[in-house]
């Protein structure tokens, strides 16, 4: 039996070292904390989050996504995207209510949320580089309409697969959708 060469050692090694710092930069597993989520997510759930999602595009109404906590340095948290750069975003009477860049406004259809909103917002116009972002546990969450706008600079990614507990697993889906649609 031959024994391997120096050079296919260090070639394997390389290999190796090339795919783990590929899923290192591009994936990453995160626990859902606190109850913001629900029912959507529960705490102390895993994520599996994809930080290559956003590399090429921007997110999307309806993503839940993992990012730095705009007044909370080193907290990252979970939050659904409710309203993307230059939308107007309005609550009230528990309802979401959205004009889009054409100036078409709709109240988005959201069956994943636990309870309808108990509290007013807006009218704001969301600035550039910037998401109107909430929890799917409207009334017991603390994201956009108590903090503001998150800036796209502090989104690290976006959830894609819930796999622990394993019992509970399935893709993360993001949807947010006027009643019109």
């Amino acid at each position: 039996m031959m024994r391997p060469t120096v050079r296919e050692i260090i070639s394997t090694l390389l290999i190796a070292l090339i795919i783990f710092l590929g899923v290192q930069v591009t994936v990453e597993s995160r626990v859902v904390e606190g109850l913001s989520m629900e029912p959507s997510l529960h705490n102390d759930q895993r994520v599996l989050v994809i930080k290559a999602s956003y590399w090429f595009g921007d997110p999307q109404r309806g993503d839940v996504i993992i990012f730095d906590h705009p007044e909370d340095p080193g907290r990252t948290i979970i939050k659904r995207v409710i309203a993307l750069p230059g939308e107007e975003v309005e609550i009230k009477d528990g309802q979401v209510y959205i004009t889009d860049i054409n100036d078409d406004t709709f109240i988005l259809d959201e069956p994943y949320i636990n309870e309808e909103p108990n509290y007013t917002y807006g009218p704001r116009v969301v600035p550039e580089d910037e998401y109107f972002v909430l929890g799917d546990n409207r009334n017991h969450s603390t994201d956009s309409h108590s903090w503001g706008m998150l800036p796209g600079d502090n989104v690290i990614g976006e959830a894609w697969l819930l796999y622990w507990p394993l019992s509970e697993w399935h893709l993360i889906s993001g949807w947010c959708y006027s009643q019109d649609q």
